[in-house]
């Protein structure tokens, strides 16, 4: 969990991915769209990637991936992000954590 916590905290926005998961695909491209360049992690190309997935579980990530931080913080998976989205309020929870500027 130490791991995940640490990449999390290293940029504004981060997301643990699969390189074979198409939510976590549309994810990304909602980050590049709205200006942001999000660390991206993937659990099936990293040699810690299962640690890492059982990590993220615990963290209540069901499933695994996408798990997005924003500003170091959990902000969810895709459900969790589309809701933000539609919302209005990932764009304000990525420019306070500086992750965009406009």
């Amino acid at each position: 969990m130490d791991r995940v916590k640490d990449l999390a905290s290293k940029k504004a926005a981060v997301i643990f991915t699969k390189s074979s998961c198409y939510m976590c695909h549309s994810i990304k491209q909602l980050f590049y769209e709205l200006g942001a360049s999000p660390a991206e992690h993937e659990l099936d190309k990293d040699a810690y990637g299962r640690e890492m997935e059982w990590a993220l579980r615990s963290m209540g990530c069901n499933p695994s991936v996408p798990a997005v931080f924003i500003g170091g913080k959990f902000a969810g998976s895709a459900k969790d992000v589309i809701s933000l989205h539609v919302d209005g309020s990932l764009k304000q929870m990525l420019m306070d954590a500086k992750a965009i500027w406009f």
